[in-house]
């Protein structure tokens, strides 16, 4: 029943939010961009109060390494589900970040659609050609820079469903590094894959952890070799950290 009830709390947050957001995306955009900061501070803190309140789900930030973060950074991580959005957004700067994601998510997903059109993420659409897709990350580069915004990108290009970390891709990582270069850091996080669903948020939410851990911070690197190895060595982390966390919580 307290599921339900969290659940239920959720789904009337989302859509008190999404819809004031929608009506400001047709009437005034610029409404828009303080509803989104609004949303990205205070209501995803509250998601998680809620969770906690009603199930004792925890939100387990790591902020050991956040007070070492420089002023702008390239965040690679791993991804399991569409709330690893507002898992960001409660551990850094949520007015901040922005994101790189399949351009599918911006129709008709209630309340992200908005904010990824409005707050101008970057969007590449997956069965489009390369070219449109590497144009789309020039765009978002120039705009990240402009606007000191710190850039979120998940290598796997897609979330996992079970858990396991994908095969890291690096065309959209080198490419936005070679048009701002900047400092790279990882970042780990888990616990997404096993609330993706409402079943899933019913059965396992109750006594869980989505925890989140910038693990490692690199000077920006300048070559397509030191940019590989950041990748790489990216990987290895996160798979040790999953490993990790994974032990703890058995």
């Amino acid at each position: 029943m307290l599921g339900i009830i969290c659940i239920l709390c959720c789904i009337g947050t989302i859509t008190v939010w999404a819809s004031l957001n929608r009506f400001a995306y047709v009437v005034h955009r610029p409404w828009c961009k303080k509803i989104n900061a609004h949303i990205s501070t205070v209501i995803a803190h509250r998601f998680f109060a809620i969770f906690n309140t009603y199930m004792h789900f925890r939100f387990a930030g790591d902020y050991t390494l956040v007070p070492q973060l420089p002023e702008q950074y390239l965040l690679i991580s791993n991804h399991q589900s569409l709330l690893d959005i507002v898992v960001f957004m409660n551990y850094l700067d949520g007015k901040r970040l922005r994101f790189v994601a399949k351009k599918e998510l911006a129709n008709h997903v209630p309340l992200v659609s908005v904010m990824l059109k409005s707050d101008e993420h970057c969007l590449v659409q997956r069965s489009g050609s390369p070219s449109q897709a590497m144009q789309s990350m020039d765009s978002f580069a120039a705009r990240v820079v402009k606007n000191n915004w710190i850039p979120i990108l998940f290598p796997e290009g897609t979330r996992s469903k079970n858990g396991k970390l994908g095969t890291f891709h690096a065309a959209g990582f080198r490419r936005f590094l070679s048009k701002a270069p900047m400092p790279v850091v990882v970042a780990a996080l888990d616990g997404g894959w096993n609330i993706s669903s409402i079943p899933k948020l019913l059965t396992n939410l109750r006594g869980g952890a989505y925890h989140i851990k910038v693990l490692k911070v690199y000077p920006a690197p300048t070559t397509k070799e030191a940019q590989l190895k950041v990748l790489e060595e990216g990987k290895s982390l996160i798979q040790e950290q999953l490993i990790q966390w994974r032990k703890s919580d058995s």
